[in-house]
């Protein structure tokens, strides 16, 4: 059996908002998975964080943030319960790492049932070419395309990306955490990001030509 430590118990309690020794009885049931923990106690109906998740959000912010000299902006619309929540500090302060999350990892979708079915079957097919191209074997190579695939979920959905001040978590595990925390479910509704001239067919320099020319001058 593995060992529990209180490190353990903690992360499953800011995780869920269950009790501590709600907590530490479902690692010790999962033999220490502090993800199947986590369904254990959704399971058990006693993590707070998932009671909540079926209540309506419909008051919230709307939080701009630009970035890099005015390279980057974001708007984000996340959501809560009520009122007086979106005026807390707490909240005001997710909604705003959510907004800087957006602006340094760029993602695509909030989550993965986002993602159209189109955009998922055509990476699928490139990622099944680049396997069978490095020579692996085709018993294997479905069961590495999914591998793939979740990976890139995680670059592109907002609440799978790693969070950038503690890549150890998730943004979907920083909201639950809040959630718990605040005591009212909270939910990213959706966001846009522009960066200056994306999509702006640019003049391509030669920068070898460009020294070239200096020194001639010279």
């Amino acid at each position: 059996m593995a060992e529990i430590s209180a490190k353990m118990v903690k992360e499953l309690r800011e995780r869920t908002g269950a009790g501590m020794m709600d907590c530490k009885k479902a690692l010790v049931e999962v033999n220490g998975d502090v993800d199947k923990a986590v369904d254990y106690l959704r399971e058990k109906g006693l993590a707070a964080a998932a009671k909540k998740a079926s209540r309506i959000t419909a008051e919230g912010l709307v939080e701009s943030y630009i970035h890099a000299g005015g390279r980057i902006g974001v708007l984000v619309e996340v959501n809560c319960e009520t009122d007086f929540v979106a005026k807390t500090d707490d909240f005001k302060d997710l909604v705003r790492d959510i907004a800087m999350q957006i602006a340094a990892s760029k993602p695509e979708y909030v989550s993965r049932e986002e993602v159209p079915s189109e955009v998922i079957e055509k990476e699928k097919e490139v990622l099944r070419a680049q396997a069978l191209n490095e020579g692996k074997p085709e018993k294997i190579v479905e069961k590495m395309v999914q591998g793939r695939i979740d990976k890139y979920y995680k670059e592109i959905c907002l609440l799978e990306q790693p969070f950038i001040k503690d890549p150890d978590v998730t943004v979907q595990q920083l909201v639950t955490e809040k959630i718990a925390k605040i005591g009212e479910n909270i939910s990213v509704r959706r966001f846009v990001r522009y960066e200056l001239g994306e999509g702006i067919e640019k003049r391509q320099e030669d920068f070898a030509a460009e020294v070239a020319a200096q020194m001639k001058k010279c």
